[in-house]
């Protein structure tokens, strides 16, 4: 960029594309540290609005900017997001036919799409790297970059080719990488995996302060829930379950006791899981029992409550599907039913899913301070924010642990 980048400038810019008045925190910082070419990684809470840190950059720049995202479903969305708003942009998945992807590709190349979506094994297909050759491609922007390190959540092998890929193309693009849950032993991982070279590391907090967190140890997961739709009947949420027969007995449980609710896992049909979703997130279904495949890039700010009937599997996966509650800043609730067969469940998931050894242990060593978190009786937004390696204080007066000690008859007795 030729013009002075100042935060006059980037202000008018927030204005002009998205008519907002003032950044978020982060925001501006990861903005101009991309228009002046540093590498960048930045780690915001879940509806922090990351999307707009590498959005406006992009519509500052000419040339097209390479979206690497893990989910089909993820960059579909935020494409058509972006293309409601009359900015053009598109995706690929492998279910397109040589014409529908031809179509995506010949736009980019005429400057006629400036945001395109692709999932990281298509990195080094001959095909799409003749095309990035080709075509102009000024920035790539990581989404959910804690898939790239081996000591995240959802590591995907497939990341590991974006700087070989970098590396085939006339000119070195921007590079900025995102992700909402990342340790710092992570982080650290994230920049070596990428080759980002002096990075300017970005992170905002991963304290969402309007989130109250709660964990009810209980053996009849059934009646608890029930207890707390019965609290929250005229709210909107969403029900978390590990596996997909989970999900069907959830939704099942409800449709009999009158609420009105719609199920989303990946054994779906795509029309179905795509309905579901609609449905939800327009308001006219208020809740939505679903596994881990609903979530990313839903774009509902109302949601009142996170529930996981089943504890996942380690701190990051919870951290980022309760943070889908109360995106519009109002108080949420963010509860956990736990007991211990959640454990043996996970177990199995993890050795079922999980062929590497090495691997498997270090999912294993994640579950058991996942059962830690359950088990504790200290404050748990303490203990969440000390995992991600941010200091707290020892009360936060916001969870279901400080509420109970702080009536706990010991204070009494005290006189505290």
């Amino acid at each position: 960029m030729t013009r002075q980048i100042d935060s006059d400038f980037l202000h008018r810019a927030l204005k002009h594309y998205y008519g907002y008045d003032s950044f978020r925190p982060g925001q501006e910082e990861i903005i101009s540290q991309i228009l002046h070419g540093h590498p960048v990684l930045a780690v915001l809470p879940t509806g922090a609005g990351k999307s707009v840190c590498f959005q406006l950059p992009s519509l500052l720049l000419k040339g097209v900017t390479l979206v690497i995202s893990p989910l089909i479903s993820l960059m579909k969305d935020q494409a058509e997001q972006l293309t409601a708003r009359g900015i053009p942009a598109a995706y690929l998945d492998s279910s397109m036919t040589a014409n529908e992807y031809g179509k995506v590709l010949h736009a980019a190349l005429n400057k006629e799409c400036k945001f395109l979506y692709v999932a990281p094994e298509r990195l080094l297909n001959p095909q799409f790297v003749r095309f990035a050759q080709q075509a102009y491609i000024t920035m790539v922007a990581v989404d959910e970059a804690h898939c790239v390190s081996q000591w995240g959540h959802s590591f995907r092998k497939d990341y590991y080719n974006i700087p070989e890929f970098m590396k085939l193309l006339p000119t070195k693009p921007l590079l900025a990488a995102f992700t909402a849950t990342a340790t710092p032993q992570v982080r650290e991982d994230i920049c070596v995996r990428l080759e980002m070279d002096n990075a300017k590391m970005v992170i905002t907090g991963f304290d969402r302060p309007n989130l109250h967190f709660a964990v009810e140890r209980t053996r009849d997961k059934e009646r608890s829930l029930l207890n707390f739709m019965e609290e929250h009947r005229n709210s909107c949420g969403v029900i978390y379950c590990a596996t997909r027969k989970k999900v069907e007995q959830v939704t099942t449980l409800l449709l009999r006791q009158g609420y009105t609710a719609l199920r989303y896992h990946a054994g779906l049909t795509p029309e179905e899981r795509r309905e579901n979703q609609n449905l939800f997130v327009s308001g006219q279904v208020p809740v939505i029992v679903a596994t881990n495949a609903f979530g990313m890039g839903i774009d509902k700010a109302d949601v009142r409550f996170v529930l996981h009937y089943n504890m996942p599997k380690d701190m990051e996966s919870y951290y980022q599907e309760a943070g889908r509650a109360g995106r519009d800043g109002l108080p949420a609730e963010c509860l956990l039913l736990y007991d211990r067969a959640d454990i043996a469940v996970n177990t199995y998931l993890i050795g079922h899913d999980q062929p590497d050894l090495e691997w498997k242990e270090h999912e294993l060593e994640l579950l058991d301070k996942m059962v830690f978190y359950c088990n504790t009786g200290t404050c748990l937004r303490k203990a969440l924010l000390e995992y991600f390696g941010e200091k707290a204080p020892a009360r936060c007066g916001n969870c279901g642990n400080c509420d109970h000690n702080k009536t706990a008859s010991w204070r009494k007795f005290f006189g505290i």
